[in-house]
């Protein structure tokens, strides 16, 4: 989402520049990077690992925060007189706290120079549980988010907006997730016909996406009972890694779909950010090149901030099986899309639409059409243009 909003911001005329742990290399030019930043850094990692398991925070990891929020808090200095800085945007840095040092460091920052800042929340920590058993406290009151005249906020979903202003008395401005609606995809191209075959999907299957993390909120077991119950034959594919959450539930689920006798690939080595070639010569798709050639997109969270795998299977004209998680039933579903949705648990008449929309090519492009066409006026670019400028010239006193 970062890099739509960068992409809208340069198409406003502005020059942008990235402060972080790591990014691409088509972004180094325009990127300070800080090692420390990155919430995989290992000293990050230690200090997590204490804050959201032990019931008293011992005082090295305290003197090891100030240490590295101190670190952070000079290279942002630096950052800013570097390539004079006139606003910040934080994505999602005092929201969630993987890297409680980045979070304390911004915080002082913008408390000590009043630098003008959009903060952009994904979700919070109080949405996660494994957040609310923890010794760091002072620290999550502080800056996550923190309360401070130069900070304009920006939530991505309603129950976010009225959950922020009931704890902390902070009002925020709703701007949802978007995808360029304006500009549909090409169609695919010959570097896509080997993609089936080399996702392990047969000629004679239909391919399911589950185009997420391997994380439990995500609720893949629903779809691996999904292609249980389908009577015909069709292969789950399963495009990201578990990344911050341990693989446990990878291992629960690989169990499910063997013992269930549904094949599910997990496959997020063949997919990166480029196409390209692993060293053993098997080619690396994008996730773009797996919506293109997907029969049927599934996405069965039992809790998401928004839902952007919902809108890139609406932006590739695709069907989609999704849960009625509450950011769906609060923000999107009244807006009248037309999906194959289940409450909690797959339905017979879950899996009956599944399966006609799969064997009806005509009803699946007429869903498919429908739901670009509404995404387009709720969604689109276009949207997010114009609320940033409101933001802009909110920050810029305009």
């Amino acid at each position: 989402e970062a890099e739509k909003w960068l992409q809208v911001l340069v198409q406003l005329g502005y020059i942008c520049f990235q402060f972080g742990g790591d990014c691409d290399e088509k972004e180094q030019e325009y990127s300070y990077l800080v090692p420390e930043a990155h919430f995989k850094h290992p000293d990050i990692q230690d200090i997590y690992k204490t804050a959201f398991t032990a019931p008293t925070r011992p005082p090295e990891i305290t003197a090891r925060i100030y240490q590295l929020k101190n670190h952070l808090k000079q290279q942002l200095y630096t950052f800013t007189n570097q390539y004079d800085i006139h606003l910040l945007i934080v994505e999602n840095a005092l929201a969630i706290p993987l890297n409680i040092p980045l979070g304390v460091a911004l915080t002082e920052f913008i408390a000590e120079t009043g630098l003008p800042v959009i903060a952009h929340h994904h979700d919070f920590f109080w949405e996660r549980k494994r957040f609310l058993t923890n010794c760091v406290w002072d620290y999550l009151n502080m800056a996550f988010p923190p309360h401070l005249p130069s900070i304009r906020h920006v939530v991505i979903n309603t129950s976010a907006s009225n959950q922020l202003s009931l704890r902390t008395g902070i009002a925020a401005m709703l701007i949802p997730n978007v995808m360029d609606f304006d500009n549909p995809p090409s169609p695919p191209d010959e570097y896509t016909q080997t993609l089936r075959g080399d996702m392990g999907i047969a000629p004679d299957e239909y391919f399911i996406l589950q185009p997420t993390r391997v994380v439990q909120r995500k609720g893949i077991e629903h779809a691996i009972e999904l292609i249980h119950q389908l009577e015909c034959k069709a292969c789950l594919v399963i495009s990201h890694a578990s990344g911050d959450e341990g693989y446990d539930y990878e291992q629960r689920l690989r169990n499910y779909a063997k013992s269930l006798k549904v094949p599910a690939n997990f496959v997020t080595e063949l997919i990166r950010d480029q196409r390209g070639l692993l060293p053993d010569g098997r080619k690396v798709y994008t996730l773009w090149d797996a919506y293109q050639c997907a029969d049927l997109v599934t996405y069965p969270s039992t809790i998401e901030g928004f839902g952007n795998a919902f809108l890139e299977a609406i932006y590739f004209h695709k069907p989609i099986m999704v849960n009625n998680y509450s950011i769906f039933a609060i923000d999107i579903k009244p807006k009248g899309f037309r999906v194959i949705e289940f409450d909690g648990y797959i339905t017979d008449q879950t899996v009956w639409l599944a399966q006609r929309v799969l064997e009806d090519p005509q009803l699946a492009r007429e869903m498919a059409e429908y739901n670009y066409q509404l995404a387009q006026r709720h969604y689109s670019f276009a949207i997010l243009e114009r609320r940033l400028q409101t933001l802009l010239k909110e920050c810029f006193g305009e």
